[in-house]
């Protein structure tokens, strides 16, 4: 009878929680599963405003939720992620899991006031196969003093993987049009002189852009840090140096980096640096970009993939594409930052969780072959099928990814659209067809990637290291508008060493030191000499 058959399957399937708490298969049926498990709902605080997606409208997360019972609601701060994230930390009032970028210094804050679980104790009571899906470089790496693991990251690369030859990228690009590029004869950007030189006859040849303004220069958003393309960014292009004779290196004074931020000075006061570049915000710029208003971009180019496919749809000839930009005097390569054992964000189990047990589940399933394997690819049949080894989308899923990305992300929900526990190693070697819009930025970082997570120093909230720090990012981020829209060489070179006094008068020497003691100990953790 169906209820002694139901009782049977209830024993049975207490027995398989009971040997397995995150077992992803059962041999119960998915008619008889759904009727014994009721779902969980947890909350999962993500850290960037321009966040969106929802849960269970792709098949994705329809999938996750039918594997593990647990349904998931997204919180997303609608203005300041600071601003948010710290209320929700003073409030006590946090979500079930918690996303943040890794050098956040709440997540420190977060680990040292107990505000989070330890996820090697959830898993050694819960989910025994956490330890079999994770990372061993990424455990002990984010292993704390006390012994246990308090997050896991997303995106995160060992120094050994650089030596596999899988080709591990780094998002940092110089971009062109590809048609108004080549229209000026494919020019040698990597001087100064021959920068401005395009810039120049790329206003003239292109003012318009569909009745829009062209824009010659783009670059990241202006913050209360600065601007990532005038920092970091540009940097690495020119290959400053992150150490010199065992210490950090103060890259910032560096005469390389001085020379070139003058060319931009200099072209901003011939009205090729306009003013929109100073005050629009990343929602603005994805606007502009995918209708092509840029002629070159320093830009991150997976920030812009989505405004890109659009453009590629409309007319590939129309799209972005990377090439050599800005070099030092040298014209050595770029060292461009790839991902590294840090990766890019980190994911927390809050001390609130209505069900730590599940949310460890979830954690583990996502991480996991056949979790990473359905947020790059979608449903196994359905979005993609296996041919020699390679991941190859049906016809129906491959005509929404090239043609209607947007439609692709919320029916299908792949290509990591949830990428907050990628595993971009691992998902290297299923060889997923690349959309050839995308492809070619991507490929073009390889050549010139490089391991600098040596380098990534996190500073005590509560430290006088991190308060100087945080007040010259401030400082910086109001001078650099100014250098750049200064009037002439002379006027930035005394607006420059204002702020190189001002900045050391807070003590910046502190800081070198702190990041140099950091860096030496991140060295020696990692095995790099």
């Amino acid at each position: 009878m169906y209820w002694i058959r139901k009782a049977q399957c209830l024993i049975l399937a207490m027995l398989l929680l009971a040997l397995s708490a995150c077992s992803f298969s059962s041999s119960v049926s998915q008619q008889e599963d759904d009727e014994l498990q009721e779902r969980t709902k947890l909350d999962w605080y993500i850290n960037y405003s321009w966040f969106t997606n929802q849960w269970g409208g792709d098949r994705v997360t329809q999938t996750i939720s039918e594997e593990t019972g647990i349904d998931v609601e997204f919180v997303v701060p609608q203005g300041s992620e600071k601003e948010k994230l710290d209320a929700l930390i003073s409030q006590g009032n946090l979500p079930d899991l918690i996303t943040l970028w890794w050098g956040e210094p709440q997540v420190q804050t977060l680990i040292d006031n107990g505000y989070v679980l330890a996820l090697n104790e959830l898993a050694e009571m819960y989910c025994p196969d956490f330890f079999e899906v994770a990372g061993p470089e990424q455990l002990e790496w984010y292993t704390e003093e006390d012994g246990n693991i308090y997050c896991y990251p997303g995106s995160s690369v060992a120094p050994e993987d650089y030596e596999t030859g899988i080709g591990i990228p780094s998002n940092q690009t110089f971009l062109v049009r590809k048609d108004m590029y080549e229209a000026l004869g494919s020019p040698d950007m990597t001087t100064p002189e021959g920068f401005c030189d395009a810039v120049r006859r790329a206003a003239e040849m292109f003012p318009e852009v569909d009745g829009y303004p062209m824009i010659p220069i783009g670059t990241h958003e202006f913050n209360e840090t600065g601007c990532y393309s005038f920092g970091e960014y540009l940097m690495n292009f020119l290959a400053i140096p992150f150490e010199k004779d065992g210490k950090i290196y103060d890259r910032m004074t560096d005469p390389e980096y001085i020379r070139w931020l003058k060319v931009f000075r200099e072209l901003q006061q011939e009205g090729y640096l306009v003013r929109d570049v100073f005050l629009d915000k990343r929602s603005q710029m994805t606007e502009k970009i995918s209708r092509g208003q840029y002629f070159c971009m320093l830009y991150q180019y997976s920030d812009m993939t989505t405004a890109q496919r659009s453009l590629w749809d409309q007319n590939p000839d129309m799209a972005y594409m990377a090439v050599d930009g800005p070099k030092n005097s040298n014209g050595d390569a770029p060292v461009l930052s790839g991902i590294g054992i840090d990766g890019w964000t980190v994911t927390l189990i809050s001390k609130n969780c209505k069900a730590p047990e599940k949310a460890i589940e979830l954690m583990t399933y996502m991480i996991s072959e056949e979790g990473q394997k359905l947020t790059l690819l979608g449903k196994e049949g359905m979005d993609y099928t296996w041919h020699g080894g390679q991941a190859v989308l049906t016809d129906s899923t491959r005509k929404l990814f090239l043609h209607d990305y947007t439609q692709y992300v919320q029916t299908v929900g792949g290509d990591n659209t949830y990428w907050m526990l990628q595993d971009s190693v691992m998902q290297s070697q299923w060889h997923r067809e690349y959309d050839e819009a995308v492809d070619q930025m991507r490929k073009w970082t390889t050549r010139y990637s490089a391991y600098t997570s040596q380098y990534n120093t996190r500073m005590a909230y509560d430290s006088e290291e991190f308060q100087i720090n945080t007040d010259v990012q401030y400082l910086w981020a109001q001078v650099l508008p100014e250098l750049l829209m200064a009037d002439s060489d002379e006027e930035f070179d005394q607006l420059f060493a204002d702020f190189v006094r001002q900045r050391d008068e807070m003590g910046y020497d502190k800081v070198l030191a702190e990041q140099t003691r950091q860096m030496i100990e991140n060295k020696k953790k990692l095995g790099i000499s």
